[in-house]
């Protein structure tokens, strides 16, 4: 009945448009409360779960997506991006995926990717002649390749709340990222095949160099965090850490593009977004504990193992309810209650918790392109001026590649785990 209690509770306040922290919190209190244990409970768990060193890479990373967005260093980077691939058909949507891609190598979240390169995006293929829905499609869809190349806000996470090794996360990611580009190129070779979409430009030797001149050092960034991370050179946090160090230097030193006044609006905006996850994580915490303590997790696998003990069904009911509550609850929330109720189940059917967290993520970052959530699509429609519906319909195309990428990753699972395997060999391994 408590159980019963707790969920209600949950849903009733979201669906009453609370915030998922006070949701959290709330039905977590309520609960405590009924079950007679102490409130100091709550305080004590939500303490507990914010109280790790990888999470202090949340607010490093966040930082520096944002020291990126400020400094124009975006504008370089889709400069450089342009020139590289504007060349082939329907190039400027090439151009959105290779951005995006060498962006997420910066900020590590879905949201940033969208609004710091997405106004630049959408405006250069407007002006270039391409449909408004397919200009935001494409931006939507690419902005998901961010949490899954690294380094990557929900796979810290994730890590964070299933014990696993940040690291093998990050490495897990690169590969299912890439292929995610591919596949949503595709869908943009396409397009302008049926659309006759034309080429940027034609491939100019020199003004590729000279483009990579001007983006050399932004470029440096994503070789510094994820070359450093996968080499050993610097832990995650210590990776986020020399982001901002490096992104500050080019704003300041190099480019001059920062003032104090714009350095003051960053780190303001990074302690709002910082803030606001590090509630989140708190409440889910003490929620977690709860459906940890009640044995949730197991009578979930029970229940769901008595229907079915075929793995693949298995893997598709969880990818499903997944992709179902990744429409309604924002990332990090939906990671910090799904984690402790299905990872077990996944174990349980011989998926490594890393393979896990990279599908587990991908499945989300579907999410935030489906109503009634969306967050990416509501950043969008602000960016682009265009109304949320239409968002949605002009985003639903781009789903097809990346649903097709989800179920690949899912059922092949050394796409995700042989960059790891071959940089974090197990002992007593060969």
């Amino acid at each position: 009945m408590a159980l019963f209690l707790l969920f209600f509770i949950l849903f009733a306040l979201l669906i009453a448009g609370a915030p998922i922290a006070v949701a959290l919190g709330t039905a977590s209190l309520v609960f405590i409360l009924i079950d007679g244990l102490p409130p100091v409970v709550v305080l004590h768990n939500m303490v507990n779960g914010i109280n790790s060193f990888p999470l202090i890479a949340v607010p490093f990373f966040i930082m520096a997506g944002n020291l990126m967005n400020t400094s124009g260093i975006t504008t370089k980077i889709f400069t450089f991006a342009r020139a590289a691939v504007g060349w082939m058909h329907g190039g400027l949507g090439h151009v959105n995926v290779g951005a995006s891609v060498i962006f997420a190598g910066m900020s590590g979240a879905a949201v940033a990717d969208a609004g710091g390169l997405g106004n630049i995006e959408i405006k250069a293929m407007r002006d270039a002649g391409y449909d408004t829905d397919f200009s935001v499609g494409i931006t939507a869809a690419s902005s998901t390749i961010g949490p899954i190349i690294p380094p990557s806000l929900p796979l810290v996470v994730y890590g964070v709340i299933a014990d696993t090794s940040i690291g093998k996360l990050f490495a897990a990611g690169l590969i299912p990222g890439l292929i995610m580009a591919f596949s949503l190129m595709l869908m943009v070779t396409y397009f302008a095949k049926v659309r006759n979409y034309p080429r940027d430009d034609r491939f100019r030797w020199n003004h590729f160099i000279t483009s990579f001149g001007h983006a050399i050092l932004p470029l440096f960034t994503p070789m510094i965090i994820v070359g450093g991370i996968l080499f050993g050179i610097f832990t995650p946090t210590e990776a986020a850490i020399a982001a901002v160090a490096y992104s500050m230097f080019l704003g300041l030193v190099v480019y001059r593009s920062l003032d104090l006044k714009r350095l003051l609006r960053v780190s303001i905006d990074t302690v709002e977004i910082t803030a606001s996850i590090m509630m989140i994580v708190a409440a889910s915490a003490i929620f977690a504990w709860i459906l940890t303590a009640n044995q949730v997790a197991q009578i979930f696998a029970t229940e769901l193992l008595s229907f079915t003990d075929n793995r693949t069904a298995v893997l598709l009911i969880i990818m499903l309810v997944v992709l179902v509550v990744g429409c309604f609850m924002e990332t990090i929330a939906a990671i910090t209650i799904l984690t402790p109720v299905l990872l077990p189940v996944a174990v349980t059917m011989g998926v490594d918790p890393v393979h896990f967290g990279i599908i587990l993520i991908l499945n989300l970052m579907i999410g935030l392109l489906t109503p009634p959530v969306g967050l990416v699509l509501y950043v969008l429609a602000k960016v682009s001026d265009v109304p949320f519906e239409r968002c949605v319909t002009a985003t639903a195309p781009f789903l097809i590649p990346l649903v097709a990428v989800l179920l690949l990753l899912t059922f092949v699972p050394q796409l995700s785990m042989w960059l790891p395997e071959l940089l974090y060999p197990a002992p007593g391994g060969n």
